[in-house]
């Protein structure tokens, strides 16, 4: 044997240039499942961080509620004008503030409007779990795609370099299920 290295012939070169591209499109679904992976991860965290904020909202407008409610009783005892005028304010700017904690649009951030803002980062990342599940799909194809091409090359069958090429048509219509319609299988 000398170091010379024989070039492998048509067929196989067509082949080669399969797993290439095989290959090439394996790195595009890996990439975006990572992508798609951290992104669900991301929204994961906005939404918790969002229904912990409503839920600190709630608490905030319960014990608030209460006060107003409280100082309401004591009112009804009170005789002095100017204690009774006091309480009064107390117990509107409690009321007030009770109310902003329900929906504070300016803010974007009252319980009414944090609800829908964490409804929203969990249908994100709903999306980007899906994403990835066709991804992942994807990419499984392609690395079978990818031996059953290369075996192809060893055994002489052509017929394998056909399959190994048809699934990675399939992997092609999964990673454009992920980009376009994620929800579509799952």
């Amino acid at each position: 044997m000398s170091g010379h290295v024989e070039t492998p012939e048509g067929g196989n070169k067509k082949v080669a240039l399969l797993i290439a591209v095989l290959a090439l499109m394996l790195a595009l679904a890996e990439i975006g499942g990572k992508q798609a992976e951290n992104e669900a991860v991301a929204k994961n965290i906005d939404a918790s961080n969002l229904w912990a904020f409503f839920q600190a909202k709630t608490i905030r407008g319960t014990v608030v509620r209460t006060a107003a409610e409280a100082m309401e009783l004591d009112l009804a005892d009170t005789t002095d004008a100017p204690a009774r005028e006091r309480m009064q304010k107390r117990i509107e700017g409690w009321k007030a503030t009770a109310a902003r904690y329900d929906s504070e649009p300016e803010t974007n951030e009252g319980r009414k409007e944090l609800a829908g803002r964490a409804k929203a980062a969990e249908q994100a990342r709903d999306d980007h779990k899906a994403r990835n599940e066709n991804f992942e799909i994807a990419s499984g194809l392609l690395q079978i795609g990818i031996v059953v091409a290369s075996a192809s090359i060893i055994t002489g069958v052509a017929l394998l370099a056909l399959v190994g090429g048809g699934l990675g048509a399939v992997a092609l219509g999964f990673m454009g299920l992920a980009l376009f319609a994620p929800h579509l299988l799952f």
